[in-house]
């Protein structure tokens, strides 16, 4: 059994320790992740998904009726359904956080309402919705906190419910109520967005990181030959393409418990952020930068992450570090 989202390849044993066939079958079409107990977690849906279908719904709604479910093509290609309350033009949709106890935007609203308008799709983000602080390398002040593949999500969705209501244009607005309060428990303003949470959503949907998922990880990477450990979903992608024989295995955050339970060698793989922030966490120190994208545009960053690397190599000379940028290209590399 192979699992649609990630592509790894469920080892038959893992399969036959499954005794819930309902779970299992949420596993094959990729709603869910199967450890090596037989036990079944069940993924979440991303600020993303959650945000196409409230918005989906709120269209949709304005051709006559209630609309209490749709269905959301999400960024990793699968077509799932989510739960919506749509009338006369408003609707909402509650993030669905699955089986991921630490996601704190569990539960939380995102509210709708669609105005039709001339001159095709027309979508504005209200109040809940982070906006960038200050200028990055992706973003420009002011900027609603949606990511492109988020906001392509949102696009689709509304466009294909746009198709069905007869319309000739459509204005969507979207905010999230309790947004601004929720954002204080993530890292929102450290990252410098401010005002609500980001839309996001690389897949489409949330790993269910607890302790079961981990302790299957860990079990990959220990009986792995020399496996490439990725970050997140843009180092996956770009880690199968440039590593087609080897395991890549995505770990998270978990960089320090993923290092630990290499048993020969490994190459640590992905977005600059997360790996040197573990390698050293004070490495925006005296930069003048928020962020390690923001560092990551600046002359002293090569000259940082070659002094960040070696030190790394040190301490753990069998694993390698490949950064990457969002377009695949190396950024950093330790030999």
């Amino acid at each position: 059994m192979r699992d649609p989202v990630t592509g790894f390849e469920y080892p038959d044993t893992w399969v036959e320790r499954c005794q819930d066939p309902g779970k299992l079958l949420l596993a094959e079409k990729g709603l869910a992740v199967l450890t090596s107990t037989g036990t079944v977690l069940v993924r979440g849906f991303t600020t993303g998904t959650t945000a196409a279908a409230a918005c989906k719904a709120a269209v949709l709604s304005l051709a006559g009726g209630v609309v209490t479910s749709v269905t959301i093509t999400i960024p990793c290609g699968l077509t799932i359904e989510v739960p919506v309350d749509g009338d006369a033009g408003r609707a909402s949709a509650k993030k669905f956080a699955g089986d991921y106890p630490g996601d704190v935007t569990a539960g939380l609203l995102f509210a709708a309402q669609a105005i039709p308008r001339e001159g095709g799709i027309h979508l504005s983000f209200g109040d809940g919705i982070g906006r960038f602080s200050r200028d990055t390398p992706r973003f420009k002040a002011g900027t609603p906190a949606v990511s492109p593949p988020a906001m392509a999500c949102i696009h689709s969705s509304v466009q294909e419910a746009l198709g069905k209501t007869g319309l000739a244009g459509i204005e969507v607005q979207l905010h999230i109520p309790q947004g601004r309060e929720i954002a204080q428990k993530t890292l929102n303003p450290r990252m410098g967005v401010m005002g609500g949470v980001s839309i996001l959503g690389t897949t489409g949907l949330v790993e269910p990181w607890d302790d079961h998922l981990t302790e299957s990880t860990l079990e990959r990477i220990s009986a792995a030959e020399r496996p490439v450990l990725t970050t997140g979903r843009t180092g996956l992608r770009f880690a199968r393409l440039m590593y087609p024989d080897r395991e890549v295995i995505l770990i998270g955050g978990k960089i320090e418990r993923a290092v630990a339970a290499v048993r020969g060698g490994a190459i640590l793989f992905g977005l600059p952020a997360l790996i040197l922030r573990y390698i050293n966490p004070q490495i925006l120190e005296g930069t003048g930068s928020a962020t390690v994208e923001e560092l990551s545009v600046t002359p002293a960053f090569p000259a940082i992450v070659e002094k960040n690397l070696a030190a790394f190599r040190q301490q753990y000379p069998a694993i390698s570090i490949v950064l990457v940028n969002r377009e695949g290209q190396v950024m950093g590399e330790s030999a």
